[in-house]
């Protein structure tokens, strides 16, 4: 079989298998938000944390409670690295430096899994499952509770309640994350995925020399990491590592999970609102950009200039074999496209205009599909701006699904949409003018400058990825991205928890003649288009800076 053909298949397959359960398992998760009805196990959650499951929340007390959740688990991650050597199943490592901790902390609890440590030298069994793949679960099910609750304050007229916070967390956690990352570490481990305790093994290489293999609960973090668009890997190597990632099989199966629920959700809030169709024109752009996004990069990285790719038939430089450009390609715009930070490769190693892409799936705010919830929800804030661009090329007030976007709506979208692109910018700007980036790129010239770009990107729209050509274990770089990652997370939350409240509040307007169609494919275009432009022009000049000089240089 050739390897374009091969790549097709790969893709197609991944398409078809989103497709088929786009509809069941969006219904049930809209299902699942709209129930009235609380599980036992539920119940004694809620009894544990004193939360009254059926008691409605304004947008002010859903953001408290969001917000003070994340804080709790900031601090509780923070100490549990701090103490580590104390702790049992610590595999004798050391507690985490402060700064060190710190980010890492919040880099988990704002579900962007940047990690500038490797995971098999610095963590133990209890710290990897007890801590980092908890914030694994919590964090997923954050996003997603705050997305429903937009979807609510569409939905709902004359009054400020958007449910509740801790039931939406609760049933995200236990009905939906739960049980699929079960199955899915399940069918890993039958893959060759690792899953155990052990301390590691001694064996003798090839060479003579000896080597010191870790073990650990790998497989049931790789399914919660992808599923809930977290990303860190419990191997430096990430996704890469054949403890982690045996093969092609288990290869798609991990893509199919960072974007299982992220391409599902649309549906969920067609259900929600209502009208499927509102759905399909939302999860129509995403695709779109997504699949434009795989057939760029794959068809680049095939395509690389010099003797030794040619003759390989492609880039094959920081690519597993096993993987090959096509698998490595769609992993790495789906993780980029998403929120979740997983690597089968190593980006640092694409091509210049391949590296652009990828940044800028990053900086389109990672709404195609985007994260677990934040997809969404940055997808919504997104149509709120198409809606109200086109509302001003017709000379109407513009309207989406029932709500008027006047004055307070689209100052709310705009200020959710601009956090992002705000901390990218100036935390590139700081590093490279105070020498701190300078210091820690291994390339210089275009491709270093880009290294540093993707490190601010990645933590600004919390996706955890990084370029790999970075030293970024200092702390500068420690200290500013953890403050990226964090403003990056529960900035854009407060907007569009206020954005939410204004919406729920609002009467029902009725439809006319005049009222913008939502869910044709002419909003679906717009809704790309706006997309594109909006981060097309705030990072056109950063990107020329970068990936683009490079690759128009090679």
């Amino acid at each position: 079989m050739s390897t374009p053909l091969a790549d097709v298949l790969q893709i197609s397959a991944l398409v078809v298998a989103l497709v088929l359960v786009h509809r069941p398992f969006g219904d049930y998760m809209a299902a699942v938000y709209s129930s009235r009805k609380h599980l036992r196990a539920e119940r004694l959650i809620y009894r544990c944390v004193g939360a009254d499951p059926d008691a409605e929340m304004s947008w002010t007390a859903y953001l408290r409670s969001v917000l003070a959740f994340s804080a709790v688990g900031v601090l509780f991650l923070y100490l549990l690295l701090r103490v580590q050597d104390l702790l049992p199943l610590s595999l004798g490592f050391a507690g985490i430096p402060a700064d060190q901790a710190f980010n890492t902390a919040v880099s988990f609890v704002s579900n962007t899994n940047w990690q500038s440590y490797s995971g098999e030298s610095a963590m133990g069994h209890l710290v990897q499952a007890g801590g980092l793949a908890v914030q694994n679960f919590l964090s997923a099910a954050v996003g997603m509770a705050v997305a429903i609750a937009l979807v609510r304050g569409f939905v709902r007229f004359r009054t400020g309640e958007l449910g509740n916070f801790w039931t939406d967390l609760v049933r995200g956690t236990v009905r939906v994350l739960l049980p699929i990352s079960v199955l899915a570490a399940i069918v890993l481990v039958a893959l060759g995925a690792v899953q155990n305790f052990s301390g590691g093994h001694e064996v003798t290489t090839l060479t003579g020399a000896t080597q010191h293999i870790t073990g650990g609960p790998v497989a049931s973090q790789e399914a919660v990491k992808n599923l809930g668009t977290n990303g860190g890997g419990f191997y430096n190597a990430n996704s890469a590592h054949p403890f982690e990632n045996p093969d092609g099989i288990s290869n798609l199966l991990e893509i199919f999970l960072l974007l299982l629920i992220p391409f599902s959700l649309p549906r969920t809030f067609g259900r929600m609102v209502g009208n499927v169709r509102q759905g399909y024109a939302v999860v129509a752009a995403m695709g779109v950009i997504w699949l434009a996004g795989v057939i760029a990069v794959t068809i680049v990285e095939h395509q690389a200039p010099g003797t030794a790719s040619q003759a390989a038939g492609g880039s094959m430089e920081g690519k597993e074999q096993r993987f090959g450009i096509g698998g490595s390609s769609l992993f790495a715009v789906s993780t980029t496209m998403t929120s979740t930070g997983s690597v089968n490769s190593f980006h640092d190693s694409f091509q210049g205009l391949s590296g652009g892409v990828l940044i800028f799936g990053m900086v389109l705010g990672e709404i195609a599909p985007g994260g677990v919830g934040s997809g969404l929800y940055g997808m919504l804030i997104m149509a709120v701006i198409a809606v109200f661009i086109a509302g001003l090329m017709v000379g109407r007030t513009p309207e989406y699904l029932g709500k008027k976007i006047g004055t307070r709506e689209i100052k709310l979208a705009a200020c959710a949409i601009l956090v992002s692109p705000a901390l990218t910018l100036i935390g590139t700007a700081l590093a490279m003018g105070l020498g701190d980036g300078e210091e820690s790129m291994t390339n210089t010239g275009p491709h270093g400058f880009s290294e540093v770009l993707y490190a601010y990107a990645s933590a600004s729209n919390n996706n955890g990825s990084a370029f790999a050509g970075l030293a970024a274990n200092t702390d500068f770089f420690n200290t500013t991205l953890g403050i990226c990652m964090l403003l990056g997370r529960f900035l854009p939350v407060v907007f569009v928890l206020a954005l939410a409240g204004s919406l729920a509040g609002q009467r029902r307007v009725p439809v006319t003649v005049g009222t913008l169609s939502t869910h044709r494919p002419l909003f679906s275009g717009l809704l790309v288009a706006t997309a594109v432009v909006v981060a097309g022009l705030t990072f056109f000049p950063a990107l020329s800076l970068g990936p683009l000089a490079e690759g128009l240089a090679a």
